[in-house]
């Protein structure tokens, strides 16, 4: 239906009045009303769409009518922009009209809300003013008003000498005040013949030294005490300086207040990094794009086994529960550093169709108290929520280190403390960790709490030790596949010989040796690729260092080098259980040895005692060799004598290998300490003290009279040594005969076979640029 326009507008504030407030509802009124009054054609329409729609009221003006998209000044807050448009019949008859709708979704409380209309009505864009940048420039412009108002003379100002010779002499002055402390307010007296102000000002150094210079005029006048002009001390306040005392503290509230607005602006949105300091941020499988596979983790194939069985409990667990099992809560991995354990847990990543937590155990720390539980607690609210899920702590032993019984250890750190109780807490605690597998990392395994690695919370130990000949030929063959060799090269035969050529090597170490050798072919520009020498100069270089320049030792140091270098080697050449040798040198190197004899160590894991006898008469032999055919003994022994005596100590105290103290074994268990606890007594002691010294004179003395009984042919490889600098083990075994034990097979491959000789380029010291061509 159609109103006129008193109808209209009385119509249209009752409307309003149902469904805003009264401050509202007169707002919109007086911004419509300058519409409505001042247009020729005005038209209201009411319109039911349905039974339970409000009603609903549009106004045309002037055949325009005032749709949501756009609506007029003064509306546009009101508009209801979630609710979708209704098409009229206006719009068949080419009309632009659209049907606009007020807001109905506010409850009918919100009638006797009073502040909720003195909201609506301020200017758009008044909180502005309190943004804390705009603060802290008010604050600014308020210290720079301070300092252009602050007077920096004062009112009618002179010096003390003209006030003297003006007016205080001549007995103009009615009387005088100090103020502040600071300065002279002095009041001119009505008869001064001379037109001047009311009162001068001039600024005093010493309060003492004004009033007897005063007084010294006055006297000198001949006045007596009594009439002398009078002096007041007045204190007096300016409101400016007043607050400019204050200024530095108010720069600092201001500061403050602004940090702390943008602290409670931020902190909802966890955006401010102050909000987030206790808040866990693991490297999420999704977040980085992990490539590595079960298929390239070669050897430890027991581990392997163990992890993957975990994986497929996540995959499929039904499998499982079928028959009662539950999923264990967590596997820890130790072994020796480089052995592996973090490439296994990115193989699981990479595995594992399961959400993937990875963070280390220093994340946990900060200076900042309660942070690490925290983090802790943040960590594994968000693996349950994405439960089944893995959570892998790298270094788990920056906060798992053993509790003191005492409750106090030197050293110790309340809040890592604080972190393992929580980490205790989470994994096997009154919360359920249902479907969250905990993977930890370690290679100090001995010295992780009791608490934290007992069964419930890390269910499984998987232990990687280092690779054995077989696991390291499979390593090798992953690290060869992205060098580049020529074309007659067998790269299989390569990984058996470089097998054979590294023991006791970690991965991280075989694939360090691999980038060096293929460093190396790059050096010398190899059109072949990758050769022999090539690694066996990596494997040098990785065992003992980059070689130092020629002429570092004098012909003398050279030749005792030689002489200890080839003790070491005939005396495990010509003893049964010694390893073999594969190579010696007596090039410098930057690790600090002058020289070294590389072995074959046996990969087996039990040493009869004859074995360890032979192991230790190999490492005296190179004292042996300096003293009978060098007549004086050096240091090149240091690092030899200190691993025989730890071998020797081990063989009668630990082993149980010495008649005289029998099958006994005394564990060190106080660290490398063996004063800070020794479970026997002080006659044991030297007990020990003493087999330990007569086992080692009696191997001195056999390696003694061994090379004595062949002293030609150590003399000839000494000569032969010291001439090529490094020599193989067909070069022994040219120049001394063939060794008379058997030889393992598993070494056969690599020492039957000659390595090629490859001339070492090291890295020059300045890189020269090219020009361009």
């Amino acid at each position: 239906m159609n109103l006129s326009k008193a109808a209209g507008r009385t119509i249209l504030s009752d409307y309003l009045l149902l469904n805003f407030n009264r401050r509202t509802s007169r707002t919109l009124l007086k911004n419509y009303h300058r519409y409505v009054t001042s247009s020729p054609k005005v038209c209201f329409n009411l319109t039911h769409n349905n039974f339970n729609s409000p009603l609903r009221l549009s106004c045309i003006i002037n055949n325009k009518f005032f749709s949501t998209e756009r609506p007029p000044p003064g509306f546009g807050k009101f508009s209801n922009k979630d609710e979708p448009s209704v098409s009229t019949t206006h719009e068949k008859k080419d009309s632009e009209e659209s049907e606009y709708r007020a807001s109905d979704s506010r409850k009918t409380n919100e009638n006797d809300r009073n502040d909720e209309g003195s909201k609506d009505d301020r200017k758009p864009g008044y909180w502005k003013i309190f943004d804390p940048s705009s603060l802290f420039i008010l604050g600014l412009a308020f210290i720079a008003l301070l300092e252009l108002t602050e007077p920096y003379g004062l009112t009618n100002e002179i010096t003390m000498q003209e006030f003297l010779s003006k007016y205080f002499v001549k007995a103009y002055i009615d009387r005088i005040q100090v103020v502040n402390k600071d300065y002279c307010r002095c009041y001119i007296s009505e008869h001064c013949p001379i037109k001047t102000p009311k009162y001068v000002t001039f600024r005093i150094g010493s309060i003492d030294l004004f009033e007897q210079k005063i007084d010294n005029i006055q006297a000198s006048m001949g006045l007596h005490p009594s009439n002398y002009i009078p002096i007041h001390y007045v204190y007096e306040i300016n409101f400016l300086t007043e607050i400019k005392k204050f200024t530095p503290f108010l720069f600092f509230l201001l500061l403050m207040g602004v940090g702390l607005r943008k602290i409670s602006i931020r902190g909802s949105n966890s955006i401010n990094p102050f909000m987030r300091i206790g808040k866990a941020s693991p490297i999420e499988g999704k977040e980085v794009k992990v490539n590595v596979k079960f298929k390239d983790v070669a050897g430890m194939n027991e581990a392997k086994a163990e992890i993957t069985e975990f994986v497929d409990f996540l995959r499929s667990p039904k499998t499982y529960e079928s028959y009662g099992a539950k999923i264990p809560k967590g596997v820890l991995l130790c072994g020796a550093p480089g052995t592996g354990k973090t490439m296994l847990a990115k193989a699981v990543a990479g595995e594992a169709n399961v959400p993937f937590y990875s963070m280390s155990g220093s994340d946990f720390i900060e200076v900042f108290v309660g942070v690490g539980p925290s983090r802790v607690r943040d960590l594994f609210e968000k693996a349950r929520k994405n439960a089944p899920s893995i959570v892998f702590i790298d270094e788990i032993d920056a906060i798992g280190r053993k509790r003191s019984k005492s409750g106090f250890t030197a050293g110790s750190n309340d809040e890592r403390e604080n972190t393992l109780n929580q980490l205790l807490v989470e994994m096997d605690g009154f919360k359920p960790t249902t479907g969250v597998i905990v993977l930890a990392g370690t290679n100090r395994a001995d010295i992780l709490d009791p608490a934290l690695t007992r069964p419930g919370r890390f269910d499984r130990t998987v232990n990687i030790p280092k690779p054995d000949l077989d696991e390291r030929y499979e390593i090798f063959k992953v690290h060869l596949k992205p060098l580049k060799f020529s074309s007659t090269v067998d790269v299989e035969e390569f990984a058996r010989r470089l097998a054979s050529l590294t023991p006791n090597f970690v991965g991280a170490e075989i694939a360090n040796v691999c980038n060096e050798a293929a460093i190396q072919a790059a050096r010398r520009k190899s059109k072949d690729g990758v050769s022999m020498g090539d690694f066996d100069n990596a494997i040098e270089r990785v065992v003992a260092g980059m070689r130092k320049p020629p002429g570092l030792l004098s012909p003398q140091q050279k030749l005792a080098v030689a002489y200890h270098e080839v003790g070491h080697a005939l005396v495990g050449w010509w003893l049964e259980h010694a390893d073999p040798v594969l190579k010696v040198s007596i090039i410098p190197r930057t690790s600090g040895a002058l020289g070294y004899a590389q072995q074959m160590p046996d990969d087996s894991m039990l040493f009869t005692r004859d074995a360890l006898l032979d192991k230790i008469a190999v490492i005296l032999g190179g004292r042996a060799a300096e003293d009978i055919f060098i007549g004086k003994i050096t240091t090149g022994a240091t690092d030899d004598l200190n691993k025989v005596t730890k071998m020797c100590y081990a063989f009668v105290s630990q082993w149980g290998m010495n008649s005289e103290l029998g099958l006994v074994s005394f564990q060190r268990d106080g660290g490398d300490d063996p004063n800070f606890y020794r479970s026997y007594s002080e006659t044991t002691a030297q007990l020990i003290d003493r087999e330990v010294r007569t086992i080692i004179e009696n191997q001195y003395q056999r390696v003694k009279n061994m090379l004595s009984g062949k002293a030609d042919l150590v003399h000839k490889l000494s000569k032969l040594l010291y001439d090529k600098e490094t020599i193989t083990y067909h070069d022994i075994a040219s120049c001394v005969g063939e060794r008379e034990f058997p030889m393992n097979e598993r070494y056969r491959p690599y020492i039957e076979a000659k390595a090629t000789e490859v001339k070492v380029v090291e890295p020059p010291a300045e890189v020269k640029e090219e020009p361009a061509k």
